[in-house]
């Protein structure tokens, strides 16, 4: 049983040029732009006539634009399945060799859970958008309790220094074990610690299991001092700090997480995927197939989970995945341009903003909103992938919904020919989404071999969770490019892998090192 506790006019500049036609000065028109003498674009607006007969699209410009952006964003069976033999290939070359694109990165996770596991463990989740703090009491049988409380981060704590940030986490840490484990702490010996798993979601080397370099930040990070730097010590420092009784046991990233929770509930669980603000995937490999731990003499039949971190996949050469010219924007104005290239096409972080540009061309083009003011949309990001969501989702034959997302927070006016136009757009991004991830799945399957068994597969994440038919468009990808076999390759709703999975990891790594196993890990 869990218990949740939640502690939690602009003008518009440098807009990207989307190769749309603009206005020349003095058209009526409605909306344009001009450059400055200092470079900055700016967008006006003319009004040309009264609110009541506002001109828009008609329905058949609609469905002539719908066809265009449907050649753009539909992949076929055929191109997917090429994208899975160039993932293969990368995948491969991760195991082999150090610092690759994609870096599969060991976790020293040794093996599955037993699922009898048991005794209460701490776990701190540093997510992308909360700090989330965790008690799981393992049952054994594959059951645990879970109390939690979410402390909100904000965008200034993302980007100022690392330590601080870290400060901030343990601060947090403390004041969770003050109102929720007073009475256990109590009961402590002096020396005792409480073992935690630190669930830390990004890219990380690892050379055992509670130490971990940052490679890089992802997810909208930027925080200085941090990268290159073993954040499992940069935690310990901050917790020294405050006095706290706990050992970091294990740092873990949350797709490991994910896929140990999951198998601790549901055993047959084969890959753990997230499908979120970011996304990755995590699997067991044979440590015979890693050629670049052969240094370490471990036994070679030994299994251990990998942590892929695929949303790197094709970043830089982009010579494998299919990215239109609003991709192209999205990555060059992103905090990492060229990196993250899979991530950029399938994670919620973007997908509100490869719609927002979409729009904007059409803006640009004299297609939409003629005689509004659409300043509010030129802000980057302002189109929120939930918005993508509630458009698909929205039940009624005037597509309130969508009439409610452009009133509300745009200030705009909509026929329902347009409406409907914008729920099939956000139907073809999401789509794509969709069967980007089933290529990536695809990938794990067709290099462990787990097809003709087949296997199932937890998965975790806003998208996968709340974004319509997200996880049936996976199935159909799966299907799409392998058959009916596909068929045997199923997502399930994954176990809370940030908390519960890091606890249960705790609780593996504490038992391996009981009976001295790989005690140099």
């Amino acid at each position: 049983m869990a218990h949740v506790q939640d502690v939690t006019v602009e003008p518009v500049i440098d807009r990207p040029n989307l190769g749309g036609r603009g206005s020349k000065p003095g058209s009526r028109r409605g909306s344009g732009s001009f450059t400055l003498s200092t470079g900055q674009t700016l967008a006006y607006h003319t009004r040309t006539q009264n609110e009541e007969d506002l001109p828009h699209a008609t329905k058949k410009t609609m469905a002539d634009y719908l066809r265009k952006y449907e050649s753009l964003f539909t992949l076929t069976p055929q191109r997917m399945r090429m994208i899975v033999e160039a993932f293969k290939e990368t995948l491969d070359k991760g195991l082999k060799e150090n610092d690759q694109i994609v870096p599969m990165i060991p976790t020293f996770v040794f093996g599955w859970p037993t699922g009898n596991e048991k005794g209460d463990y701490l776990a701190v989740d540093l997510g992308g958008t909360n700090l989330r703090v965790c008690l799981v009491t393992l049952e054994g049988g594959g059951k645990f309790e879970l109390t939690q409380a979410k402390y909100r981060l904000t965008e200034e704590q993302k980007q100022e220094d690392g330590q601080k940030l870290f400060d901030f986490c343990a601060e947090c840490l403390g004041v969770f074990i003050k109102t929720q484990l007073d009475e256990e702490i109590s009961k402590i010996e002096p020396g005792q610690e409480l073992p935690l798993g630190f669930t830390f979601s990004y890219p990380s080397e690892q050379e055992r299991i509670d130490h971990g370099r940052l490679m890089r930040w992802t997810k909208g990070f930027g925080a200085p001092n941090t990268e290159g730097r073993d954040v499992a010590a940069m935690f310990r420092e901050s917790l020294q700090k405050l006095n706290l009784p706990v050992n970091i046991t294990a740092l873990i990233n949350d797709t490991t997480g994910t896929l140990i929770a999951s198998s601790y509930v549901t055993p047959g669980t084969k890959i753990g995927c997230i499908f979120g603000t970011g996304c990755n995937a995590a699997y067991m490999e044979k440590i015979g197939n890693i050629g670049k731990m052969n240094h370490l003499n471990l036994p070679p039949d030994q299994e251990m989970a990998i942590n892929c971190e695929w949303g790197a996949f094709d970043s830089f050469e982009h010579e494998h995945l299919p990215r239109t010219k609003y991709d192209i924007i999205v990555d060059e104005t992103s905090n990492k341009p060229g990196g993250q290239a899979f991530e950029k096409l399938i994670s919620g972080r973007y997908l509100g903003e490869i719609l927002r540009l979409v729009i904007c061309e059409l803006i640009d083009e004299g297609v939409l909103f003629l005689g509004q003011e659409t300043y509010k949309l030129e802000k980057p990001y302002a189109f929120d992938t939930a918005f993508l969501s509630l458009m698909e989702s929205d039940p009624t034959d005037e597509l309130l919904m969508i009439i409610g997302i452009f009133t509300h927070f745009f200030a705009i006016e909509t026929t329902l020919a347009e409406r409907q136009f914008f729920r099939a757009l956000a139907r073809l991004v999401g789509r794509r989404a969709a069967r980007l991830s089933a290529c990536g799945i695809a990938a794990i399957v067709s290099k462990t071999g787990c097809l003709d068994e087949g296997c199932l597969v937890g998965a975790d994440g806003s998208l996968y969770n709340k974004y319509p038919k997200f996880p049936d468009r996976i199935h159909e990808g799966l299907t799409d490019i392998f058959g009916e076999k596909g068929k045997k390759i199923v997502t399930h709703h994954a176990e809370d892998g940030s908390g519960v999975g890091s606890a249960i990891i705790a609780a593996m790594t504490k038992i391996r090192k009981d009976k001295g196993l790989f005690m140099q890990c």
